[in-house]
C-alpha cells in the first residue's frame, strides 16, 4: 500500500471503517479508493490531513455514486466531532460527551458575552441536553455539514474554534426563539423538533443570531430614500447599520430628483440618482455582514423616472465606472400603465419626481389618472423637465440589459399595491433584495421582514403530501416567526417602529421539486401546476389561521384596523381587485378547496397577529442545509457543481440515479454521457421517456410554464415570490413574451434572469466522441460562472456545469 501514517494517530482505515454505511459501497475493499487517498498523504500526515484526504477522495466519487455524498458527510461530521470534543470518541462515551459539551459550551458562550444570560436562567440545560436526538446528525450530507460548520455554528470570535455540534446548534436556535414564551422549556423542545428534523428552517440571520447578545433575527429591510441631501447621507448610515447585522436591503430611490433638476437652495442643477447609487454600491461592498457574508443590496427605481435609461445601464461592464454599480443589484419598479403603453405602441413620459408630487404614492387607476394629468401639464409647458420616449423601445432596451447583465430585475408596482393587506396605512415603494417582500416604506419607517421556510420534501409520506404533518409544522413555524418580532435587535429606530407596528412575517416553502420527484410528478406537467396551486392554498390556509390564533392569544398587530384583513379580504380575494384595476382577466385558478369560511370567521372575530404572513424567498443557503431543492425552483440540473462561500460541491440527482439503477442502466458510460449533456437526460437513448419527462432540469422547462406555477401560488400569498427566470434561448421575441406573460399572469415580482452561455448553445457542434471533455455550461445574466478545473483529487469537476449561488442568500 502506498500510503503511510504514524502509529500514534488513527489511520485512514479507521476513518473509513467508522464511516462505512450499512447498505453502501464497501470502502475498505475498494483498493482504488485507498490508493487515491494514499497518494495524497505523506509519512507524517496529521489526523486532520488524513481526514481531508479521505473527504477529497470520497467527494470526487459523488458524480458516480451519490452514496459517497452521505459518506463524505459522515467523515466530515466525525472530523468535526473531534474538533469540538477534542478527541475521537465513540459509543456511550461519545453520547455523554456530546450532551455535556452542549451544556458547558453554552455556559462558556454566555460568560464570554456572546449569548444571552437568560439561556442559563430560563432553561433546564441538562434536560435539554437529554432531548437532543444525536442520530439526526446523520441527515446532514457533506455540503450541508460544511455549510453549517463554516458559516453557522457559534464561535466566541470569528477565528476561534467552533462551540456547537449540529444538534446543539438547532437547540440553541430553538432556545433563543423561545426565550419570552410562558413555558420556554416546553416551547424550546417543540421548536427544536421541527428544526432538527429539517421540517422548517428560519432564515440565515435568525440562525446566526438566535439567543445571542445582539439577536438581529430579521432577514431583510426595505427603505425609502428621501429627496434631501442630509437624508440621503442618513440613508447611507442606515444602509451600513442594517447590513452590519446581516440584513439584505431593498432601497427605493425613486423620490430622488433627476439629473438636471433644479436645486432651489443653491440655484444649481442636480447630478441625479446615479452618482448617489455609486456611493450606495461602495457602502454595500464595504460591509461584511456579521463577519460571514458579503453586504448585499438592491436599488429600485420607477420606470417613469428621468434617470431610468441611465439606471438600467448600472450593471454594464463598459462605460464610465463612476456610473456603474458592480457590487449592488438593481430592479425596475414598473406600473401597469407602462406595459399597456408598450402593448399599444404608445409613448411613455419620463419625469423628475420633484415635479410630479404624489405620483410615487399612487397605484392602479389612481396612478394612471395622475400620470396622465402630469402628461397634460407637460404638454402645457408647466413642467420644467420631462422626456417623451417610445414605450416599446424603452421596454426593448430594458430587456436587452436584463439579458446582458441580469439587471435590472422586473418588478410590478400595481399588483404589489392593489393586493397589499396594508393599503390603508401606506404604499409599497419597492420589493427587497430578493424580490419576495412587498411592505410599505416611508421616510420614518424601514420595513422589516422575518422569514423562514417549510420543507415540502420532509412532508411527503406514502406517496402524497402529509397534510396533517405539514399543518402541525406550520403552526409551530408561525409561532417562531412571530416571536422574532419581539426578540429582534433592531439596528435602526425606523426598523423597530415599523416592525412592531405591523409585525409582518414571511412563511415560505422549499423542496417543491424534490417533493414532486418523490411523487413522480414531472414539474413540466399540468399536474405540477395543480400541486403548486393546492399545496400553496394549504400553506396559506394554515399560515393565516395560525396568525389569527396568535392574535386571539396575544392580540392583533397595532395597525390592523382598516387593513384588508379587517375588511374581510384574504389574499385570494384580491386577485379580482387586480383584474378590476387592469380591466383584464388574470388567468389563474382561484377556486377554494378548503374550509375557508372557518378562517374568515376566526379572522373576523380575533383579527390577525401579523400584517403579512407569507413570502417565498430563494432559500439559497438554508435549502443547502436541508439537502433539498431551493424554494419553488426546478432542479438546476441532474449533475452539476454548486459554488458558494463554503466551496464547490458536486450535486447529483439521487432520484434519477435510483430510478436508472432500477432500469439497470446507471454505469460509468451513462455518467459520462450525462456530463457531456450538462446533466440533461433528454438526449440519452438509454433513459426511458417517462424518466426524461420526470427529470427535466431548469432550462428544459418552458419558462412560461414556470411562471404559471408561480402565478397559481401567488393567488394565496399576501407578499410575493422570488422567481428566477431560466431562459434557454437568445431569442429576444421569446424573452419579450416571457416577461409579458409574467405581467399578464399577475406576478408581483421576478428575480434573476438566468441564461445559458454560448458554449452550451453551441454544444451540438461538438463531436460526440469527445463527450468526456465537454465544454462548461456557464450562465450569463444571473451571476453564474464556469467552474474552475479541480485537481486530481477532485475528480473531473471541470467537466460539469456550474451554478453560483447569487446574493439571494442574503435573505435565506
Amino acid at each position: 500500500m502506498s500510503y503511510h501514517t504514524p502509529t500514534s494517530i488513527p489511520d485512514v482505515r479507521s476513518i473509513l471503517e467508522r464511516a462505512q454505511p450499512a447498505d453502501g459501497p464497501s470502502l475498505l475493499a475498494d483498493e482504488s479508493l485507498l490508493d487515491v487517498i494514499g497518494r495524497s498523504l505523506y509519512e507524517e500526515a496529521t489526523v486532520d490531513e488524513q481526514y481531508e484526504a479521505v473527504i477529497q477522495a470520497l467527494t470526487a466519487r459523488i458524480e458516480r455514486d451519490p452514496a459517497f455524498d452521505r459518506i463524505a458527510g459522515t467523515v466530515a461530521r466525525h472530523r468535526y466531532y473531534r474538533t469540538v470534543l477534542g478527541a475521537d470518541v465513540s459509543g456511550d462515551e461519545f453520547d455523554r460527551a456530546y450532551r455535556a459539551t452542549f451544556v458547558t459550551n453554552l455556559e462558556r458562550a454566555v460568560d464570554a458575552g456572546r449569548l444571552d444570560d437568560r439561556l442559563l436562567e430560563r432553561f433546564d440545560l441538562e434536560a435539554l441536553a437529554e432531548a437532543l436526538d444525536i442520530d439526526r446528525d446523520g441527515d446532514l450530507e457533506y455540503m450541508a455539514m460544511e455549510t453549517l460548520v463554516q458559516r453557522y455554528v457559534l464561535r466566541i470570535e470569528q477565528e476561534d474554534e467552533p462551540l456547537e455540534l449540529p444538534q446543539a446548534f438547532w437547540m440553541r436556535v430553538a432556545m433563543g426563539l423561545a426565550l419570552e414564551e410562558d413555558d420556554p422549556q416546553k416551547r424550546a423542545i417543540e421548536f427544536y423538533e421541527v428544526l432538527s428534523k429539517l421540517e422548517f428552517t428560519p432564515s440565515t440571520p435568525t440562525l446566526f443570531h438566535s439567543g445571542t447578545a445582539h439577536p438581529q433575527l430579521s432577514s431583510c429591510y426595505l427603505t425609502t430614500v428621501p429627496d434631501d441631501l442630509e437624508d440621503i447621507f442618513d440613508a447611507y448610515k442606515h444602509h451600513a447599520q442594517l447590513s452590519k447585522w446581516s440584513g439584505g436591503l431593498g432601497n427605493d430611490w425613486t423620490n430622488v430628483r433627476a439629473e438636471g433638476a433644479l436645486i432651489k437652495s443653491t440655484g444649481v442643477e442636480s447630478t441625479g440618482v446615479v452618482p448617489f447609487l455609486r456611493i450606495s454600491n461602495d457602502v454595500t461592498a464595504a460591509i461584511n455582514r456579521s463577519g460571514k457574508r458579503r453586504g448585499a443590496a438592491c436599488a429600485y427605481l420607477a420606470c417613469w423616472h428621468l434617470d431610468f435609461p441611465a439606471f438600467i445601464d448600472l450593471k454594464r461592464n463598459t462605460g464610465d465606472e463612476r456610473r456603474r454599480t458592480p457590487d449592488m443589484n438593481t430592479a425596475a419598479w414598473i406600473p401597469d400603465l407602462f406595459v399597456k403603453r408598450v402593448e399599444d405602441g404608445g409613448e411613455w413620459t419620463l419625469f423628475s419626481p420633484d415635479e410630479v408630487a404624489g405620483l410615487h404614492e399612487c397605484s392602479g387607476t389612481a396612478f394612471e389618472e395622475q400620470y396622465r394629468e402630469y402628461e397634460r401639464l407637460a404638454d402645457a409647458g408647466e413642467l420644467r423637465q420631462y422626456e417623451r420616449v417610445d414605450a416599446e423601445s424603452l421596454w426593448r432596451q430594458l430587456l436587452t440589459r436584463v439579458f446582458e447583465t441580469g439587471h435590472p430585475w422586473l418588478t410590478f408596482k400595481d399588483p404589489c399595491n392593489v393586493r397589499s393587506p396594508q393599503d390603508h396605512v401606506g404604499t409599497v415603494h419597492s420589493s427587497n433584495l430578493c424580490t419576495e417582500i412587498t411592505l410599505n416604506t416611508s421616510a420614518d419607517e424601514h420595513a422589516v421582514c422575518n422569514l423562514g421556510s417549510v420543507n415540502f420534501a420532509t412532508h411527503v409520506a406514502d406517496g402524497e403530501l402529509d397534510r396533517e404533518h405539514l399543518a402541525s409544522t406550520i403552526e409551530t413555524a408561525m409561532r417562531m416567526l412571530d416571536n422574532v418580532v419581539d426578540l429582534c435587535f433592531y439596528p435602526t429606530d425606523a426598523a423597530e417602529r415599523s416592525n412592531r407596528r405591523h409585525r409582518p412575517v414571511g412563511l415560505g416553502t422549499m423542496g417543491f421539486h424534490d417533493a414532486l420527484m418523490d411523487l413522480e410528478v414531472p414539474i413540466g406537467s399540468e399536474d405540477a401546476v395543480e400541486k403548486a396551486n393546492r399545496w400553496q392554498e394549504f400553506v396559506s390556509y394554515h399560515a393565516i389561521q395560525n396568525s389569527s390564533r396568535l392574535a386571539a392569544e396575544r392580540g392583533t398587530y397595532p395597525s390592523y384596523e382598516g387593513s384588508k384583513w379587517d375588511r374581510g379580504l384574504l389574499p385570494q380575494d384580491t386577485v379580482d381587485r387586480l383584474e378590476a384595476e387592469r380591466g383584464r382577466a388574470i388567468p389563474t385558478d382561484r377556486e377554494e378547496t378548503l374550509e375557508w369560511e372557518t378562517v374568515r370567521e376566526h379572522v373576523a372575530k380575533h383579527g390577525m397577529r401579523n400584517s403579512n404572513t407569507m413570502a417565498v424567498a430563494p432559500t439559497a443557503t438554508i435549502s443547502t442545509i436541508n439537502g433539498t431543492t431551493p424554494s419553488i425552483e426546478p432542479l438546476y440540473s441532474n449533475l452539476y457543481v454548486k459554488s458558494n462561500m463554503s466551496g464547490d460541491f458536486t450535486i447529483v440527482n439521487e432520484h434519477l440515479v435510483e430510478d436508472l439503477r432500477e432500469q439497470g442502466c446507471w454505469d460509468d458510460d451513462l455518467v459520462d454521457r450525462l456530463k457531456y449533456h450538462d446533466g440533461s437526460v433528454q438526449e440519452i437513448d438509454a433513459v426511458p421517456d417517462e424518466l426524461k419527462a420526470l427529470y427535466r432540469g431548469a432550462f428544459e422547462i418552458d419558462p412560461r410554464h414556470q411562471l404559471r406555477l408561480t402565478a397559481h401560488r401567488q393567488t394565496w400569498i399576501d407578499q410575493s415570490i422570488s422567481h428566477n427566470v431560466f431562459f434557454p434561448s437568445t431569442d429576444g421575441t421569446l424573452l419579450d413574451d416571457v416577461y409579458k406573460t409574467a405581467w399578464e399572469l399577475g406576478l408581483k415580482t421576478t428575480y434573476y434572469l438566468r441564461t445559458l452561455g454560448a458554449s452550451q448553445i453551441e454544444k451540438s457542434t461538438l463531436d460526440m466522441a469527445e463527450y468526456g471533455k465537454t465544454q462548461h455550461r456557464g450562465e450569463r445574466g444571473g451571476g453564474g460562472s464556469e467552474s474552475d478545473p479541480g485537481d486530481a483529487d477532485k475528480g473531473s469537476r471541470d467537466d460539469l456545469p456550474s451554478l453560483d449561488d447569487p446574493t439571494c442568500e442574503a435573505c435565506q
